[in-house]
């Protein structure tokens, strides 16, 4: 068994598509409209489905926005460095949650960054 994706719902398809491709270097590996059910998927992740996991953006046609709740937590990336990571993405228009540094109670380097939907991603220093 493995993890295939996680889904976050958008309300604009087309921005999120462009944040997780332009700011955070993803790639757009499917997309399909479905009509009948009124909503649009599309895969976005670093490399093919059948070796690595993804992201599904659902988009519900007509839906502007979600309330995220109080139980997600958010998505992990890990990243070489993390604070030229977080640079990167500030650079390309991204915003930050939390400036890159060590944790809380830790040693471990991450960041926090904010998807247009307003879902958290923390990039996560890789292990040397």
């Amino acid at each position: 068994m493995r993890i295939l994706h996680t889904m976050l719902r958008t309300g604009n398809l087309e921005r999120s598509i462009k944040f997780y491709t332009e700011i955070l270097g993803m790639k757009l590996l499917r997309q399909k409209e479905y009509p009948d059910g009124k909503f649009t998927l599309a895969f976005i992740g670093y490399g093919d489905e059948k070796d690595n996991t993804d992201i599904e953006l659902t988009y519900n046609w007509g839906v502007e926005s979600y309330d995220i709740g109080k139980g997600y937590g958010h998505i992990a990336i890990e990243v070489d460095d993390v604070y030229k990571a977080a640079d990167d993405i500030k650079q390309r228009g991204g915003k930050i949650l939390r400036e890159a540094g060590p944790m809380n109670a830790g040693t471990t380097i991450i960041a926090f960054v904010e998807d247009p939907d307003g879902y958290p991603i923390e990039l996560i220093g890789k292990k040397h």
